[in-house]
């Protein structure tokens, strides 16, 4: 016993520290993801503070509150807009009807048949 690790513990000990490293490149990977979300969100409730008005964006926090799918997505399409330059000045709660008139698919109806 000359105090030396063996070979096994050495395997060991790489393994370990391999482990560890790949553990802190994937938080470090999370990190940079989490924080490009947040910036992206940020860029996102600037333009929509920027070109919606007040009852507009009431309406649309409305409709993220029941449907929050369909308000996300009328978030995306204003983005979308306001970055292709095809919002005039703001959009007020009469667009912002017409918009979600567009986007909301028709109601639909089922006729059930009892026998």
């Amino acid at each position: 016993m000359s105090g030396d690790p063996s070979e096994e513990e050495l395997e060991e000990l790489r393994k370990q520290k391999m482990e560890q490293l790949k553990e802190q490149q994937g938080e470090g990977d999370a990190e940079a993801q989490q924080a490009a979300q947040e910036q992206a969100e940020a860029q996102k409730k600037a333009i929509l503070r920027q070109h919606l008005t007040d009852g507009a964006r009431k309406r649309l926090n409305t409709v993220k509150m029941s449907k929050p799918d369909v308000g996300e997505q009328v978030e995306q399409q204003i983005v979308a807009l306001a970055r292709s330059g095809r919002v005039g000045d703001q959009i007020d709660e009469d667009q912002m009807k017409e918009l979600l008139s567009e986007l909301t698919p028709d109601s639909k109806s089922f006729d059930i048949k009892r026998r």
